[in-house]
């Protein structure tokens, strides 16, 4: 696994790895992401070597923790774009838990292999355009010195602050899987079932390398 895909499991598992992280209105969206990395890098931290021979319990403390951290209902809609409005609801929860599970199943050895020197949050963040919306900014440092600026959005929700999309050095997740998902529509003549069965989403190496 070549260091880029390592790189988004960390950022896309920082964000699942701690129930403890779990944040109110009363708790704010920054202090929800630095507690969530305190709480993975002490998980996983001196039992990376066990993690790597038992996956399967790595997936499930992740799986744990998944909805009380990222707002999948929202990002599957916004992934699914226009589409989403004429898919049914099997096909819509479908989707969310098919992508919740690929990201799990491709991301999660990455989080055990990856080696990086530093993971911060900014000191200095934006401040919101709108209550119930939130970005906080981090970086992270790789072991050669390489710093990879990263962005998370979120979104208050029933009091709780969720991410829906995620910015890695320029590059828009979010956006990037809407144009997979909506490629594989049109290559399978607008087929749900069959786009939903074959869902793979894919970040290229270079193009998250060179950002955006």
């Amino acid at each position: 696994m070549t260091r880029l895909p390592r790189l988004l499991a960390i950022l896309l598992l920082t964000l699942m790895a701690g129930v403890a992280a779990q944040a109110s209105a009363e708790r704010s969206p920054e202090q929800m992401i630095r507690d969530s990395i305190d709480e993975l890098t002490g998980q996983i931290e001196g039992r990376r070597d066990y993690f790597a021979d038992n996956l399967d319990e790595l997936k499930a403390l992740v799986d744990d923790s998944l909805e009380q951290i990222a707002d999948f209902r929202y990002i599957g809609a916004s992934v699914m774009g226009r589409y989403f409005a004429n898919a049914t609801p099997q096909q819509r929860s479908r989707f969310v838990e098919t992508f919740r599970q690929t990201l799990i199943d491709t991301y999660a050895k990455g989080l055990v292999t990856f080696d990086y020197r530093e993971l911060r949050v900014l000191d200095n963040q934006q401040s919101r355009r709108y209550e119930d919306q939130a970005s906080v900014d981090m970086e992270v440092v790789a072991e050669d010195g390489s710093v990879y600026p990263v962005s998370y959005t979120l979104r208050l929700s029933d009091g709780q602050w969720r991410v829906v999309n995620v910015i890695v050095n320029g590059i828009n997740l979010g956006l990037t899987f809407r144009n997979q998902f909506d490629q594989a529509m049109r290559d399978n003549g607008r087929d749900y079932d069959a786009v939903i069965d074959g869902w793979s989403p894919e970040v290229g190496v270079e193009e998250l390398e060179q950002g955006a």
